[in-house]
């Protein structure tokens, strides 16, 4: 995926994203490990998940969209992480 479609870099995500057939957005997104417990990594992974489904997918035409975490993650708070996935999207 990351060879045909676009890339981009936020302090605390990489995000990219491609075109695809469905007709409808989709949504994956990866939490690395950075030395946090499987609670940590579950709780954000829920966070951008939900930030997605309320703010990003309902606006997005039909692309496949890739959210994946980088450290600085695991310390931002829910408003953050929503600011990050706001501001990639505004530049589309």
């Amino acid at each position: 995926m990351l060879r045909v479609g676009r890339r981009r870099r936020t302090p605390r995500l990489d995000i990219a994203w491609y075109a695809n057939d469905t007709g409808h957005p989709r949504l994956g997104v990866i939490v690395a490990r950075f030395g946090g417990t499987a609670v940590r990594r579950n709780l954000l992974r829920r966070r951008l998940r939900e930030i997605a489904r309320r703010r990003i997918l309902p606006r997005l035409a039909a692309v496949d969209v890739v959210v994946k975490s980088r450290a600085g993650a695991y310390d931002a708070d829910v408003g953050t992480l929503a600011n990050d996935l706001e501001q990639w999207l505004s530049s589309l």
